[in-house]
This record gives structure tokens, C-alpha cells and sequence, in this order.
């Protein structure tokens, strides 16, 4: 079972009378980490939006730190159920601090439940950056009509990531083609990790995205 998400230990990049009606990008971090890990991104990512950096509900087995969406245990063959949960977790929290349509940007863990979320919900989720993860393989009620809307997503990764195992990487490649305005790039050199080449191509099509 996938618990709530704790409200309070969210890290906004504005305060609440500042957000006004600006458009808001959910941030979500990988595993072992926490909501401050992608804070780090917010400077060079385009000011226009609100980031909202939430922790995930999940402590790994010991001694791992920090937090995780969904156990990874069996990863290559994981049934999307808790990642599924996970999702709309995060949309339950959305709900309750009023947040309309959202934007939304994941590394690893947190890239894979950004795209679940966006399938479980396509009318809330205007686009997915989705960095160092990959999509859950199986179907999602919301799938039919990301066939035809095909929102924008980008997807990046590094040319040396071992961490995501390959057939999820594989499906990925053969799935994301077919349901979203894909753009995105593979990363010579980079590993399980963000560089200044793929944060550049973000801030980028963060900024197409406001036009």
C-alpha cells in the first residue's frame, strides 16, 4: 500500500501569496532521495513557472536512505500497480491543495510515476519531463486518449545508465513514440545522473511549453 503524500514537507520555489496564477511544475525525486534533491534544478529552469517539490511516501529497506515511490524489488518485471498507486497519490495531493492542470518533471523513480500519472490522468498532466526513468509497461485507462492528444514529453538519459534495466528501457523507446510529442536526447558520457547539456534541453522545452 502506497501512503499519502506528507504535505508539509513540500519545498515551493515561491511563497503561497507569490504563486498567484502561474503555471506549477511538480517535482519528484528518485529513489533514496528527497524533496530537496531536485531543488537544486530550480535556477536554471524557466522562473515563469511555480516548482513544487513533494517527498515521496515510501522509506527503502534499511540501511537505504532517504524515500521511494514504489519498492524496486523485481523491477524488471514489475506489475504497474503500485507505480499506478503512486500516481495517484500524487494526484490526491494535487487535489487537496487545488491544483488544477500541472506540469510535471521526474528523475528515475520519480520519471516513471510523472508518466503514470499523465496516463491515469491526461486531462490534469500538460507534460512530463521525465529524466533517467522509463515507462510502465501494461495498460492504462487514460492511454486511449494519450493515443490522440499525444501531450509533449521529454525524455532523457545518460548512454552509460545501468540502472534502469534495459527491457524497460527498450519498451520505452517502443512506447513513448506512439503517445506523446516526444522529443528528448541520449547523453554520451552520462550515467544515472543530470548534466548541463540535459538541463539546458529542459529549461528549453520548459520555455516551448509556455508559449
Amino acid at each position: 500500500m502506497i501512503p499519502a503524500l506528507d504535505p508539509d514537507v513540500v519545498q515551493w520555489s515561491v511563497a503561497p501569496d507569490e504563486r498567484g496564477d502561474r503555471p506549477v511544475v511538480l517535482l519528484l525525486h528518485g529513489y533514496g532521495s528527497d524533496e530537496l534533491d531536485l531543488t537544486g534544478l530550480i535556477p536554471h529552469l524557466p522562473d515563469a513557472f511555480v516548482y513544487a517539490a513533494v517527498r515521496a511516501p515510501l522509506s527503502p529497506p534499511w540501511p537505504a536512505p532517504g524515500y521511494s515511490w514504489y519498492p524496486i524489488e523485481g523491477l524488471d518485471d514489475r506489475s504497474a500497480e503500485p507505480i499506478t498507486a503512486a500516481a495517484r497519490r500524487v494526484l490526491e495531493w494535487a487535489d487537496a491543495v487545488g491544483l488544477g492542470e500541472f506540469g510535471m518533471l521526474g528523475f528515475s523513480q520519480g520519471g516513471a510515476v510523472s508518466l503514470q500519472t499523465l496516463r491515469v490522468a491526461p486531462e490534469r498532466v500538460s507534460f512530463v519531463v521525465n529524466l533517467a526513468g522509463y515507462a510502465t509497461p501494461g495498460e492504462v485507462p487514460g492511454d486511449a486518449t494519450l493515443r490522440t492528444a499525444k501531450p509533449p514529453v521529454f525524455w532523457g538519459r545518460g548512454a552509460l545508465d545501468q540502472v534502469i534495466p534495459e527491457p524497460l528501457v527498450a519498451h520505452t523507446v517502443e512506447w513513448l513514440p506512439g503517445y506523446s510529442d516526444l522529443s528528448g536526447r541520449v547523453y554520451a558520457g552520462l550515467a544515472h545522473a543530470v548534466n548541463g547539456d540535459e538541463l539546458a534541453d529542459v529549461a528549453t522545452f520548459l520555455a516551448k511549453r509556455l508559449s
